[in-house]
């Protein structure tokens, strides 16, 4: 079965971790790149699955929200912490979400929904190195 795509990008790197990170297709994306221990400027690794992740899973929320038509009010807050392990590094995802417009039920049933529909999140299900919760106060340290 053929896949109906509703979005394609390409994005190309060629120099490593220092360098840039670019869309090949045209659509405008070109970040200067770096890693998050170094002192060269540039966006890395964390940073941007943090963006991706954060932006993807709120506006899937903000989708419920007005599906529900509830004013769009959610915030998410990701963070993206880089360890050691035997094989080289990895990484440990913890998003906090705000729904402070519903009550806490109603905020868990949206958030739940959000987490089956988001691209990112099914992406990343599965993962014990991710997790999401809902808060009243972000607390990410």
């Amino acid at each position: 079965m053929a896949i109906r795509h509703l979005y394609h990008t390409e994005v190309e790197n060629t120099a490593g971790l220092v360098g840039r990170v670019q869309t090949v297709t045209g659509d405008g994306l070109d970040v200067m790149t770096s890693g998050p221990l170094s002192t060269t400027p540039g966006t890395n690794p964390e940073q941007l699955l943090a963006a991706a992740f954060a932006t993807c899973l709120n506006a899937t929320i903000e989708a419920e929200e007005k599906r529900r038509q509830i004013p769009h009010k959610s915030i998410v807050r990701v963070g993206v912490d880089m360890a050691p392990d035997h094989e080289g590094f990895q990484f440990f995802v913890h998003a906090q979400v705000k729904i402070p417009q519903v009550n806490e039920q109603e905020a868990l049933d949206i958030l739940a929904i959000a987490e089956k529909r988001c691209p990112v999140s099914k992406l990343l299900a599965g993962s014990s190195n991710v997790d999401i919760s809902l808060v009243d106060v972000f607390d990410l340290q």
